[in-house]
């Protein structure tokens, strides 16, 4: 799908002009703080931003699910159109906003590219524009940002954000946000695997670790599986899918997996290889031996870039070794194997469940900032705000989200294309 482009190379300059208003395409009358004026670029394709793209991803700051290949590979598996926003000053991009733009109902948003499946969002930014950002930059590059979008979205919905971000400011921190109601979970890593552990009270863990290991070996033992060929990870994907698609049945809940656009995106993210620890996705597995010799436990699936790792997903065969817990196996062997080589941090994603309580000692607060553009646009922000609010104390009473999620399920016996907020 395409839509009509004026000029897709469009750009809005912004610069502060006095009483905060943004002056487009007019010469500065103040100096903005961070060294020049701020020049809005809108592009419909990724590719002639690959260079200044992957020089921004590099900056450790800058989440793995605005890496051009995850969003890249999100665009060439979904029909959205794109509305990738460039951030100039003299001449050097120190910004990009990967955005798409789909319609919800009568609403156009224009959100970040990978929707649902991104744990965290923090566009790309140079290290010295996120140092010296101040909070009226951020507000200038909003108002620019509204008024380049303008006519093609209604909706700015930039969700999922966290504010502070290992121990840095977000350049938006300033604008008006509302906390989401899905938080994340992270446990801190070191070089040391019994020192990382010793965080989680190390006795008691490896205590369970013995005793899962125990269970598994009197079925005839397992191995820790990492998928490397290319037939092996197809398989092993499919293998997660079949798994994903029964629990989620089981349980009454709407399967995300299930549309042929989200199954096409994570099988193209496992033809990457950049030659690097770096990865936007390894499939991980408990492979059984003896009785059960070749079968799968449990996998999961990780991203790496730099020292982040991120669990993107998990899944578990219930009807094999279940009181050895796999998954929870997985988790240890997945950890341990990440100390060895060097991360910084485990990422157990959005969502508040007990297993990541259990392993997590970080729990970080995101936030959504909504920009409305047109008159749809601002009734959409309103009701949005609600349902977030709505959907806080939801969550917070577990009977009444249970009644909501079996409500859903089969609401869902078709669902919708996975290019949006899941709710």
């Amino acid at each position: 799908m395409q839509i009509s482009k004026v000029d897709i190379h469009s750009v809005e300059r912004a610069t502060v002009a006095p009483a905060g208003l943004v002056a487009l395409s007019a010469p500065a009358t103040a100096a903005p703080s961070i060294g020049g004026e701020i020049e809005l670029k809108l592009h419909d394709r990724l590719e002639p931003l690959e260079s200044d793209w992957r020089r921004l991803e590099a900056d450790n700051l800058n989440s793995l699910h605005q890496s051009y290949d995850w969003c890249s590979a999100w665009a060439k598996t979904h029909d959205n159109t794109l509305a990738i926003v460039q951030g100039c000053q003299n001449g050097r991009t120190v910004f990009i906003l990967p955005l798409e733009l789909v319609r919800h109902g009568m609403v156009r948003s224009a959100q970040f590219i990978g929707g649902r499946f991104n744990n965290i969002n923090t566009g790309l930014f140079s290290t010295e524009f996120r140092d010296h950002a101040t909070t009226e930059d951020g507000t200038v590059i909003v108002r620019a940002l509204t008024r380049l979008l303008a006519g093609k979205a209604d909706l700015v919905n930039l969700t999922n954000i966290p504010l502070d971000w290992r121990g840095a400011r977000h350049p938006l921190v300033g604008l008006p946000a509302i906390e989401n109601q899905n938080h994340a979970f992270q446990l801190p890593l070191t070089a040391d695997f019994e020192q990382t552990i010793a965080q989680l009270n190390g006795k008691r863990r490896r205590k369970k670790y013995r005793s899962q290991c125990r269970k598994i070996e009197a079925e005839g033992g397992f191995d820790h599986f990492i998928a490397r060929t290319g037939a092996e990870k197809q398989a092993l994907l499919a293998t997660f899918f079949d798994q994903k698609a029964i629990r989620f049945k089981a349980h009454g809940i709407p399967n995300v997996f299930q549309s042929p656009e989200t199954q096409a995106f994570f099988r193209m993210l496992l033809e990457v290889d950049r030659g690097s620890a770096d990865t936007p996705l390894e499939l991980h597995a408990i492979r059984l031996k003896g009785a059960h010799e070749g079968k799968i436990a449990a996998i999961a699936g990780l991203s790496r870039k730099g020292d982040h790792v991120i669990c993107q997903f998990g899944s578990i065969d219930e009807s094999l070794v279940a009181e050895a817990s796999p998954g929870e196996l997985l988790f240890w062997l997945m950890i341990e194997r990440c100390c060895e080589e060097g991360a910084a941090l485990f990422d157990f994603g959005l969502g508040d469940q007990d297993y990541k309580r259990r392993w997590c000692t970080v729990e970080t607060i995101q936030h959504d900032i909504l920009l409305p553009i047109s008159a749809a646009g601002r009734i959409a922000s309103i009701a949005q705000r609600g349902v977030t609010r709505a959907k806080a104390v939801i969550k917070g009473n577990p009977q009444l989200y249970s009644v909501i999620q079996r409500m859903r399920a089969h609401a869902d016996s078709a669902p919708a294309r996975s290019t949006g907020p899941e709710d």
